[in-house]
């Protein structure tokens, strides 16, 4: 019987971590790309053995998801693993490396060139790049879900956000461009947009109290969405009855995002 994995890059804390114990739950093989210092690896493989207690395959590589050379080598690695016994059955892509600086300011540097390439490469492009090499060395599933996490600022303009903003933008048209282009292939593409999320990237973001609060004020249900809530919706894409679903932005946000 083929093996169903999921490959989630960004998958050692926030969205894509719950996303991971989620898909583990349901018998799914987990392989986690993540970008970690060695300082922090210790707390990271407590959830990691979370992850394999429920019976899963783990897999797991603390590279830079954006280095071209890498992302070969690592494919590479994956594919002898997986060999003829495995396919990808969804990627999940949850990189949070984003500059969050201001455009204008006389205290703190400002935004320039270089900081919105490096924030697109990381947040929009790279989903590109790993569903390219993913599909050329035939990993994914005759039926493959790709999901990719944006948030409502690829819409609206926040203060010390725009290059996330941009490259959020940015990855919601390439998830519809690979849904209608890899469509074909059997292969299916969505974003979700998650509400007000506490995760590290969120306490990042310039003002972060403030929208907090904002989004407690807005949201009908008077909480923040969880990381589970997100995994819960990103679990049920995974299924045949979500088969149907693609080129679209769900919104994962308890009602935030209705005022």
């Amino acid at each position: 019987m083929t093996k169903e994995w999921v490959l989630i890059l960004g998958g050692s804390s926030g969205l894509g971590l719950a996303t991971a114990k989620k898909m583990a739950r349901h018998g799914f093989h987990i392989i986690i790309i993540h970008r970690d210092r060695r300082s922090d690896l210790e707390y990271i493989n407590i959830h990691f053995e979370e992850i394999t207690s429920t019976g899963s395959e783990l897999l797991h590589f603390n590279i830079d998801a954006t280095n071209a050379e890498k992302r070969i080598e690592t494919i590479d690695e994956i594919r002898n693993v997986l060999s003829t016994t495995g396919k990808i059955k969804m990627m999940v892509h949850s990189i949070a490396k984003g500059s969050l600086k201001p455009m204008v300011s006389n205290e703190e540097t400002t935004l320039n060139h270089q900081d919105i390439e490096i924030t697109l490469n990381a947040m929009s492009i790279s989903l590109y790049d790993w569903t390219k090499a993913v599909f050329e060395t035939d990993l994914f599933d005759d039926d493959a879900r790709i999901v990719a996490f944006t948030s409502e600022g690829s819409t609206r303009a926040w203060e010390g956000y725009a290059a996330v903003s941009a490259a959020k933008a940015t990855l919601e048209a390439l998830t519809r461009s690979i849904a209608l282009e890899y469509a074909p292939k059997g292969i299916k593409a969505n974003c979700i947009q998650a509400g007000t999320t506490e995760t590290k990237a969120f306490a990042l973001i310039p003002n972060s109290e403030k929208l907090k609060k904002s989004a407690l004020e807005r949201n009908p249900n008077k909480r923040l969405t969880t990381p589970e809530d997100v995994a819960n919706a990103v679990y049920l894409l995974s299924t045949d009855e979500a088969k149907w679903i693609t080129g679209t932005v769900i919104r994962v946000d308890g009602g935030e995002s209705l005022r």
